[in-house]
């Protein structure tokens, strides 16, 4: 870990848009998904190839068939394993997961089996992290086991909320693997967040709302609104220069 000194900026991107907005707005990387509102899922296959294709920034890909809680059942686990193999087949640099068994622990088994599918590939584990019922002792296991990083928000609703426990994390973690502050980061909390948290790489979605260029709209279809959210390559770049200023440098990859 000696990039620990360089502070970077990771985006969720939920298109091949927002993804573009991520790399021109300044993003050290992004995180791949589909349904942000549900905390991420596994994008399609065309979105991934399409970014794979155009994106020149590392592109770690999440790995969640769908929301709700992180126990999978074995076809579940088998689909994340499919989509595990078809990131390493497109050259992505990274896959974002995570399971917990029914008691809030790391699934162990399941995790080391999807860890193994990736080869080579960056492990993150993603927010699964916060649902664990023993943080220290999960770190401990996602340490053993090798993954390359855990997103997290100190288990609060913002990251700066539980900037604290993401501190503790930190420490804990030094040496081993990285920890990434994530959930409400803005331009505005960003140099706080690095302050209390001694973290050094950030996540955040960056997005607004984008409005539709449809003339007619049937106001009555809930849940099928024309305009929707997606990453602002503005807001990026502001997050961006603000981690620059940290420490007068650029951006690690990876």
């Amino acid at each position: 870990m000696n990039d620990r000194a360089i502070p970077l900026l990771e985006i969720a991107a939920n298109s091949v848009g927002s993804a573009l907005a991520a790399q021109e707005g300044g993003a050290g990387r992004i995180e791949l998904c589909d349904n942000l509102g549900e905390g991420g899922t596994t994008p399609s296959y065309g979105t991934l190839t399409l970014v794979r294709e155009r994106l020149r920034i590392p592109i770690h890909v999440m790995i969640r068939p769908r929301g709700g809680d992180f126990l999978y059942d074995e076809a579940e686990l088998a689909v994340m394993q499919r989509d595990i193999e078809t990131c390493v087949r497109l050259g992505c640099d990274g896959v974002v997961l995570g399971a917990l068994d029914a008691d809030g622990a790391i699934d162990v088994t399941a995790c080391r089996e999807l860890i193994a599918s990736a080869g080579s590939l960056n492990v993150t584990f993603h927010r699964a992290f916060d649902a664990a019922g023993d943080p220290a002792q999960a770190l401990q296991d996602l340490i053993a086991l090798g993954c390359s990083r855990v997103l997290t928000s100190g288990a609060r609703e913002s990251a700066l909320q539980g900037a604290d426990a993401i501190a503790a994390y930190v420490r804990q973690a030094e040496g081993h693997v990285r920890v990434i502050a994530g959930a409400g980061v803005t331009a505005d909390n960003l140099r706080e967040l690095a302050t209390r948290t001694g973290a050094r790489e950030f996540h955040a979605s960056a997005s607004s709302r984008h409005r539709s260029s449809m003339r007619y709209r049937n106001p009555q279809l809930q849940g099928l609104e024309a305009d929707y959210r997606a990453s602002d390559a503005t807001q990026i770049r502001r997050m961006a220069e603000v981690l620059r200023s940290l420490t007068g440098q650029g951006q690690a990859g990876g």
